[in-house]
């Protein structure tokens, strides 16, 4: 724990401890004179030099005390940090997590840099996963106060051109090993799975349209209910109904399906942020394109009717669509871990939780004071000498 003093310029209200002792000095002595007939007749002798004496020190003390308490309030005192459960612990696919320096308790909290985030005791994540993607979506959903701990593996796949940026402090540990190879992307036709509902059965009939032209063999699959089963990710799935998806549309989408809705669709709120495709000839976006886990939502602007959407009717508009739902694949970009850190954009100083120190220095000021009272309180009912 660290403390902190969050106002330390209130720390200029020191001065007033003076007061306490000023008071003492100049009511040091309670005593009068009084002349004495007998001395009365004397000649005066010269007075010795007296010497500065405080009484009552234990007085003063809490006094001076009590003022440098109610100073310490104004430059509002906390703690740094405190009993927690540490920073989160993250393993990116390749890394051994036995071999990093990490505590007992860290290696059992760590989860994969994978879709949702597994523990790690359940054994090992297959496939190249999203890693700047995923480290992203993790930095947004940690409260502000947490570090970040990753172990990465030497050799990284699938990275972005770009560092990722975090607002967080990272600790970034680099153990031997090698991502997983990606997959290759089989070649073929564009076969999305389409679901609609009965409202947007004139808008599907576009869409059906385009695959066809496309491939005049083949057909669209699963066309049905929008309740039926979803394929393996990576998709793609048309969807064109209204309002918010289920659960298993989201988790497809997670895992690293596509998807592509209808304009009334509602995308979920932990979405990323839209991305502009596909622009018209006034260069509005036709389509929006979010990541969402591993996936990505691809969302339709305006609604699939000629009047509202022209391209629905142009030549290109097959061609368009493959290149929207299954766009041409280009090898992940390797490097090394050493080199891809992520950078931090936070403070280099620890944010960790601040625990306010006001309510206990209240209770000791309420104690002091009492103290001082009592004290006060008996001597003035001390008798004389």
């Amino acid at each position: 724990m660290t403390p902190v003093l969050l106002l330390p310029a209130a720390l200029a209200a020191l001065a007033a401890v003076m007061l306490p002792l000023a008071i003492h000095i100049a009511r040091r002595s309670e005593q009068r004179p009084t002349d004495f007939a007998a001395l009365r007749w004397l000649s005066a002798k010269p007075r010795p030099r007296s010497r500065l004496r405080l009484d009552e020190v234990l007085l003063l003390v809490l006094r001076v005390l009590l003022v440098a308490l109610v100073v310490l309030v104004l430059t509002r005192p906390a703690v740094r940090g405190g009993a927690g459960e540490g920073r989160p612990v993250v393993v990116i696919p390749g890394a051994d997590p036995a071999r990093a320096p990490l505590a007992p308790a860290d290696l059992q909290r760590a989860r994969w840099l994978a879709p949702g985030f597994p523990p790690v005791d359940r054994g090992a994540v297959a496939g190249t996963q999203p890693v700047a993607s995923l480290i992203r979506e993790l930095d947004a959903s940690l409260p502000p106060g947490a570090d970040l701990t990753i172990v990465a593996p030497s050799i990284l796949q699938g990275v972005d051109g770009e560092r990722p940026r975090l607002a967080r402090r990272v600790r970034w540990i680099v153990t031997p090993g090698t991502m997983p190879e990606p997959r290759a992307a089989a070649a073929g036709p564009l076969r999305p799975v389409l679901r609609h509902d009965a409202a947007h059965a004139v808008e599907a009939r576009y869409l059906r349209a385009a695959v066809q032209a496309l491939d005049p063999a083949g057909s669209l699959p699963d066309e049905g209910d929008l309740a039926g089963p979803l394929p393996a990710p990576p998709g793609p799935v048309i969807r064109l109904a209204a309002g918010a998806w289920p659960e298993a549309v989201s988790a497809f989408v997670r895992s690293g399906g596509t998807l592509l809705v209808s304009a009334d669709s509602q995308v979920p709120a932990q979405a990323g942020p839209a991305m502009a495709l596909w622009p018209d000839a006034e260069g509005t976006p036709q389509v929006e394109a979010r990541g969402l886990g591993a996936g990505q939502v691809l969302r339709f602007t305006r609604p699939l009717r000629p009047a509202r959407m022209p391209a629905l009717l142009e030549g290109d508009f097959p061609a368009r669509l493959q290149a929207l739902l299954a766009p041409p694949r280009v090898a992940p970009a390797r490097a090394l871990a050493a080199d891809h850190a992520p950078l931090s954009t936070g403070t280099l100083a620890p944010t960790l939780p601040l625990q306010d120190l006001r309510p206990w220095l209240a209770v000791l000021i309420v104690g002091l004071a009492l103290a001082e009272r009592w004290l006060a309180t008996a001597r003035t009912r001390a008798p004389g000498p």
